[in-house]
């Protein structure tokens, strides 16, 4: 590991940005254990935490994308580093996005809790669950320059679309046999899709990683 002595400024520059890009990261991870409470436990102080959390999220992206043009400007970097700030750049917004689609579900959780349940929501439990490791293991590839690790998370959206899809046509089918469930079922699809949305930034997160490491887009 290079001792603090020989960094230079750009090195410092770059750790102190991937550093901020995985506490974004984690923040996400912290939004989406909040909506997960406001949505399967009905806690509704979850869904303001949420609420505030995704503040955080987007104070936190202004600062970076402002850290990141600037040394880039400063700095001159080339190569793998200006490879690394233009996927730390574009992982911005999507990091920002997927706060944002956690902070959906919340709000969204405060509506439904108002209503009785039209069914248990082990399959948003799932999504949630898989979201949550995806999350972890980008954290890791992101922290620890680990391209496997951003493979593994990249493939596991796959499970959440499928996820998305069996949510869909489960709902569709209560919407079918008892119009009574309209509502609740419609809300519920808008919070499957906010689920799968999340996923999709995530994944994009992971192709910057592999873009940053490897020179190659998946």
């Amino acid at each position: 590991m290079m001792r603090p002595s020989d960094m230079t400024q750009l090195d410092q520059d770059l750790q102190d940005i991937n550093a901020s890009l995985v506490r974004m990261l984690s923040q996400v991870r912290e939004g989406c254990e909040l909506a997960r409470r406001a949505l399967i436990e009905s806690d509704l102080a979850s869904a303001e935490r949420c609420v505030a959390n995704d503040e955080r999220i987007d104070a936190l992206q202004a600062q970076l994308e402002l850290r990141i043009l600037t040394v880039i400007a400063r700095r001159q970097p080339a190569a793998r580093d200006l490879r690394f700030l233009g996927a730390a750049y574009q992982s911005l917004a999507d990091i920002e996005r997927a706060g944002d689609y956690a902070e959906h579900v919340a709000r969204a959780a405060v509506k439904l809790a108002e209503q009785p349940p039209l069914k248990k929501y082990l399959d948003m439990q799932r999504i949630l669950e898989v979201l949550g490791t995806m999350i972890e293991t980008t954290m890791k590839a992101m922290a620890e320059a680990d391209v496997e690790a951003a493979r593994r998370a990249h493939a596991m959206d796959r499970e959440i679309d499928d996820l998305y899809e069996q949510i869909q046509r489960e709902l569709l089918t209560y919407m079918i046999e008892d119009p009574e469930t309209i509502g609740r079922a419609t809300q519920l699809l808008a919070v499957a899709r906010y689920l799968e949305r999340l996923g999709d930034h995530l994944e994009n997160v992971d192709e910057h990683v592999m873009f940053w490491l490897t020179g190659e887009r998946p």
